[in-house]
């Protein structure tokens, strides 16, 4: 963005007062951002975004080592996404391995769901103490392993099992890949990587997708996609050892960051909560929507072609791969997009085209017919994602850009966990008429009305939440200490366990601890 050297007023403070500052900064064209000078001191100024630039130029931008966390991100998101979907798009022939409902088989979606914040939290602050390498390294291996597990479980309840603690590693992988994917983006490239990134998800399910339509439809063939999956996993923890650690991380460590003793990590964690605690609770709920937006709309859609629309197995497959292919093509696009028409509307735009789509995507019988609707809604349900992690990047407390993200996203995961079970409990209690005149299984209007609650619910909590679009990402975080502190020993070495403190700066409106 290009600044116009117009003040505006700070980021206002408290709910209402954000609520009501974010409504009406929906509506002009400039963006009110927050910029921070060589001092650390803050201001705010008004901004006009830049025209949008040619992609190809954005690309360029990033340098080599750039370029490497990202691809290393990416493949770490999209082998997450084929080990997941491994699951969900061949729900109709585990059913059958285990002689359970498709209801029964979801409950695993759900297990894996609802741990995923637990690994998040627990990855996501080692990822920011100890560096993005290494968790990253533990997590894709014994996902990997635990794919193999899934393989040998004899019988349902080991398979629930092994998918719960599927779900505890695999709730490590978003905010260390995307942490380590976009930090180092140049600020204008930064939406358009986000949405190339984000749909890593995506082509893990085309990736999944194409797995279980070369397989077949037999009842054992679940299995080789699993193989698959695993080999995936192992071979991108494996890769992820021969490359650097991020450089965030580095620079954060050179400047001392991480020489603290382990509590006072923690404390600032502590602290981070007690200031931050608004805007948590926020990106939580945005979280909760979104995780609802895409497993609601997606997560069935094979058995909802199966089971309502009566197509065989590899027609079901071929349509989802064409749906997943829209969107991998809608969250790059609006992910680019949003860089110039700004995080919330593009989010905003995209939710409400989405529901607008929802008749076309669900009343169609023919393969062609539901691949193409599939297409056009996924585009804008995963369009409205691929701003997701650059918009939880920005909005992240910057010591915390490994964590925050994460751990807001898989909260978001487990308080929406059940939606499968959820779309299949009810679809198979109520029944419509197919086109052959058979009773089937309520998919579509099911699936319609909880994706048309779902997108309205995330226009209106978009709408009135914050945006930090163009927020400076360089150099280390800085603590800030006020004089009293210092003067009260409210703050010391020996509280916080700090064995020196080097230098104590104190400029007139301004004090700062260096360690």
């Amino acid at each position: 963005m290009s600044s116009i050297n117009e003040p505006a007023d700070p980021l206002a403070k408290g709910t209402f007062a954000t609520a009501k500052q974010a409504w009406k900064d929906l509506f002009i064209w400039k963006q009110r951002v927050v910029v921070r000078n060589e001092h650390g001191e803050e201001h705010t100024e008004w901004k006009s975004p830049d025209p949008l630039k040619n992609p190809i130029s954005l690309m360029a931008q990033l340098s080599a080592k750039d370029w490497v966390f990202f691809i290393v991100g990416f493949c770490s998101w999209s082998a997450d996404a084929f080990d997941f979907h491994a699951l969900s798009i061949q729900t109709t022939k585990l059913a059958k391995f285990y002689k359970r409902s498709n209801t029964d088989i979801s409950t695993a979606i759900t297990l894996t769901l609802l741990l995923r914040s637990i690994g998040a939290a627990i990855f996501g602050f080692a990822g920011d103490k100890w560096g993005r390498k290494w968790p990253m390294v533990i997590n894709m291996i014994i996902l990997g392993l635990l794919q193999i597990a899934t393989i040998y479980s004899a019988t349902f309840q080991q398979f629930l099992a092994v998918r719960a603690l599927f779900g505890l590693f695999m709730g490590g992988v978003y905010g260390n890949a995307i942490a380590m994917a976009l930090e180092n983006c140049p600020t204008n490239a930064r939406g358009l990587m986000s949405g190339i990134l984000q749909q890593g998800y995506s082509f893990g399910y085309v990736m999944a997708a194409c797995a279980n339509l070369g397989v077949g439809g037999s009842t054992d063939s679940w299995k080789t996609v699993f193989w698959g999956g695993a080999g995936v996993s192992i071979g991108v923890g494996v890769i992820r050892i021969f490359f650097p650690e991020s450089q965030q991380f580095i620079d954060a460590k050179k400047a001392g960051k991480r020489t603290k003793a382990p509590g006072v990590f923690w404390n600032e964690t502590k602290r981070m909560l007690g200031a931050e605690w608004r805007m948590c609770i926020y990106c939580i709920v945005l979280m909760t929507w979104f995780n609802y937006y895409s497993h609601t709309s997606q997560d069935s859609y094979t058995t909802f072609m199966i089971a309502s629309k009566e197509l065989n197995s590899a027609a079901a497959t071929r349509a989802s791969i064409l749906m997943k292919t829209g969107a991998c093509v809608g969250g790059t696009i609006i992910g680019y997009i949003s860089q110039w028409f700004g995080r919330r509307r593009s989010i905003i735009v995209a939710a409400i085209i989405s529901a607008c789509l929802i008749p076309a995507w669900i009343l169609p019988t023919t393969e062609r017919s539901l691949s193409a609707s599939g297409f056009m809604i996924q585009f804008f349900v995963q369009g409205a994602w691929g701003v997701i992690p650059i918009h939880l990047n920005e909005l992240s407390p910057q010591a915390f850009r490994s964590s925050f993200p994460g751990i807001t996203y898989q909260l978001g995961n487990m308080i929406s966990s059940p939606s499968a079970q959820i779309v299949n409990a009810i679809a198979e209690s109520h029944f419509v008429t197919s086109v052959t005149g058979k009773k089937v299984d309520a998919y579509g209007p099911v699936m319609g009305i909880a994706t048309a609650i779902i997108a309205t619910g995330i226009a209106v909590t978009t709408a009135f939440g914050p945006e930090r679009k163009g927020r400076e990402f360089e150099g280390p975080p800085v603590a800030p200490i006020v004089a009293k502190d210092l003067e009260e020993g409210r703050i010391s070495a020996e509280k916080n366990n700090v064995n020196a403190v080097e230098e104590v700066t104190e400029e007139p409106g301004l004090s700062e601890k260096k360690l």
